[in-house]
């Protein structure tokens, strides 16, 4: 090629480059979009419990609040840890986040099993949320996760009904009649049962029915009527004790890795907080509707007889509860810390609530309890 050749292809060059850089510099640049930041979740639940539902409930509602940049995965129990390792998995970043119960931790700290297991002073569940959110109860359940190196950014929601007894295979009419019985619970209503005379098992929910099965348990008590027939209670056993003080203020726990949780957009943690919220709601008005027709569908359908727990039972577990306290406060300055807190918020606002709210029995009695036929005349 001649140099006038190579001078006039150098020329031309130069134009089209500038010719494309004005181009570009007079319309906005085309950015390939990026994917959605996922998190890889696990649950404590088996995949057909009512809870492991209410788990999803709140990652749809994420996925949807945020638009399509943020994706919650949710897995059940056992797809990547065992249910009560979960927030080891959490902490250490194997899994970005869970859904469980503070109780399930119990064995690291005491303390938290304040968050569920025991009276509450009174407290339910609503009332205890409350006492975390505007009580102190949060800073505590972080100063608690600090002491035991927990790298996890934690938020309570979704307040439950009381508990029942459990499941047993004749009714229960006094305390004694826990002592030699192979019982299955969590948290510190371990010790209250242990105190009531009770072999106690802790067990996560999908193994509670098969234990059952084998023999392996004589008893158990997991939580609703909506979850117990969905994890096969009715299949073995007929009696189910309602009513009960061992975990009659309990919520759930939607865990964080927090490392994972602090390098999101600050956009993307206020969706994921106030989620927790909107979800906690939700879950309160679903959990009304699902149990009240299962706990109808379990004596219709599946032959299972309810009892209410004797009154003299019931104080027999505050009588233990009283002792369990005095002992872990004793070891424990955290769980004393903790423990005092919850009285202080209760005093009050039990009180505010018992002088309050009218009584629903009442009310109910008047439109559904059948009433009493009027006497025959007397013959004159």
């Amino acid at each position: 090629m001649s140099d006038k050749a190579v001078s006039s292809r150098r020329k031309f060059l130069a134009g089209a480059t500038a010719a494309s850089g004005a181009a570009i510099a007079g319309f906005p640049a085309i950015v390939k979009a990026q994917g959605p930041t996922t998190l890889r979740w696990q649950s404590t639940w088996p995949a057909k419990d009512i809870f492991h539902e209410y788990a999803v409930d709140y990652a749809t509602r994420v996925n949807d609040m945020s638009g399509g940049d943020l994706k919650i995965e949710v897995l059940p129990a056992g797809s990547v840890v065992k249910a009560f390792d979960l927030i080891d998995a959490v902490s250490k970043g194997t899994l970005d986040g869970g859904h469980g119960v503070v109780a399930y931790w119990y064995g690291k700290n005491s303390a938290m099993a304040l968050w569920g297991s025991g009276p509450a002073f009174g407290m339910d569940a609503n009332m205890l949320l409350s006492w975390h959110k505007y009580g102190g109860g949060k800073d505590l359940l972080d100063e608690v996760y600090k002491a035991v190196n927990l790298n996890v950014v934690s938020f309570l929601y979704g307040p439950m009904p009381t508990q029942p007894l459990g499941w047993f295979k004749k009714p229960v009419t006094k305390a004694d009649d826990f002592k030699g019985l192979k019982f299955r619970t969590v948290g510190l209503s371990i010790d209250i049962f242990k105190g009531l005379g009770a072999a106690v098992n802790a067990l996560p929910g999908g193994e509670i029915v098969p234990a059952m099965d084998r023999g392996l348990l004589d008893a158990a008590e997991f939580n609703n009527a909506s979850s117990d027939k969905l994890l096969g209670f009715p299949d073995v056993s007929k009696v189910c004790m309602l009513q009960s003080f061992h975990q009659s203020a309990e919520q759930f726990e939607i865990l964080f890795n927090k490392a994972k949780y602090d390098a999101l957009p600050e956009k993307l943690r206020k969706i994921l907080s106030s989620a927790v919220e909107a979800a906690s709601a939700d879950m309160s008005w679903k959990a009304i509707d699902r149990y009240s027709k299962d706990y109808i569908e379990l004596q219709t359908k599946n032959g299972v007889k309810f009892f209410k727990t004797p009154d003299p039972v019931l104080q027999k577990q505050l009588d233990e509860w009283d002792k369990v306290a005095a002992a872990k406060s004793a070891e424990n300055p955290l769980f004393k810390k903790i423990y005092d807190s919850q009285r202080a918020f209760a005093e009050r606002a039990v009180r505010w609530q018992l002088d309050t709210y009218v009584s629903q029995r009442m009310g109910y009695n008047h439109f559904f309890a059948k009433k009493a036929a009027p006497a025959p005349a007397k013959k004159g």
